[in-house]
């Protein structure tokens, strides 16, 4: 009888619905270590600039959001400038639509709306975890907490693109000005890291002497340059060696390489295909924005 009731105990544990992040968490820990080196890098908290070489490596900071999501619980605050959280390549390389309903977008389209922006982001977080735990209380679910200590309702990122790009175009502003509402902007987000205790992603338009406190104020730093075999990202504690695909070929181009790191960490339960994605590109300056 006893051996009984551990065999239907270890069933019913096997059984066990598994929530999305933590499978993909588990198919990561289990990735072979011969490959490890082709999987994207983590984002630790605090500031990470990504420098790009040639032109604005949409599809690269995409991928690093996404790349993201999918192992941590919680939503993504985004603010967009020149159209890097464009819906058209996110809809091709983002393995589900569920993990797009986790990016909260909104766009300052001048130097103050974008400053206002970043100043009004903890109202916006305040209002989707009041949001998401009154969803979560009405579906009768309890939220778990993850290997990683994320949680469903609270941030798992913060991004912010190009973050010097509108205060550099503003010809109604004094370099002075500009260069104060910049740093003020960095001191913000500085302290969201701190206290949300997330990691904060932002690239920039152009390194010049203007963009020097950007990577002064960073923690971190990542730098993309492309490849013939594809992109190469190096940090202090990553370089991008192979890219290998099932058959053992390399890929020739940089966005098919981004859909493989995806692909491989999503989780086929949870994540509906590519073709299943249905992306409506809906454009707000104000929080909270969801990309549908």
């Amino acid at each position: 009888m006893p051996k009984h009731s551990t065999s239907k105990s270890n069933r019913l544990a096997v059984d066990q619905p598994t929530r999305g992040a933590d499978h993909n968490q588990t198919l990561a820990n289990q990735a072979d270590p011969a490959t490890d080196d082709m999987l994207l890098p983590s984002l630790d908290n605090g500031i990470t600039l990504l420098d790009v070489e040639e032109g604005r490596g949409v599809p690269t900071l995409q991928s690093l959001v996404l790349d993201h999501l999918l192992l941590h619980d919680g939503p993504a605050f985004w603010v967009d400038t020149n159209g890097h959280a464009t819906t058209t390549t996110l809809a091709q390389i983002a393995p589900s639509q569920r993990l797009l309903d986790r990016i909260h977008v909104t766009r300052g389209f001048t130097a103050y709306q974008h400053y206002g922006v970043v100043c009004n982001l903890p109202a916006a977080v305040n209002q989707s975890i009041q949001e998401s735990a009154a969803d979560t209380g009405a579906r009768g679910r309890q939220p778990t907490a993850s290997d990683n200590d994320s949680s469903p309702h609270t941030p798992s990122l913060i991004v912010v693109p190009a973050v010097d790009a509108q205060y550099r175009a503003d010809d109604t502003l004094g370099d002075a000005h500009t260069e104060t509402l910049q740093a003020r902007t960095l001191a913000r987000l500085t302290t969201y890291a701190d206290g949300y205790n997330v990691p904060v992603l932002v690239s920039r338009s152009e390194r010049d002497a203007f963009t020097t406190p950007i990577e002064t104020a960073a923690d971190h730093h990542l730098e993309c340059e492309q490849t013939q075999t594809g992109p190469r990202i190096v940090g202090d504690d990553f370089e991008t060696l192979v890219y290998p695909v099932d058959d053992g070929i390399y890929y020739q181009t940089t966005f098919a390489y981004w859909r493989q790191l995806l692909a491989a960490r999503g989780c086929a339960g949870r994540y509906r295909t590519n073709d299943d994605l249905a992306v409506d590109a809906r454009r707000s300056r104000y929080w909270p924005h969801r990309i549908r």
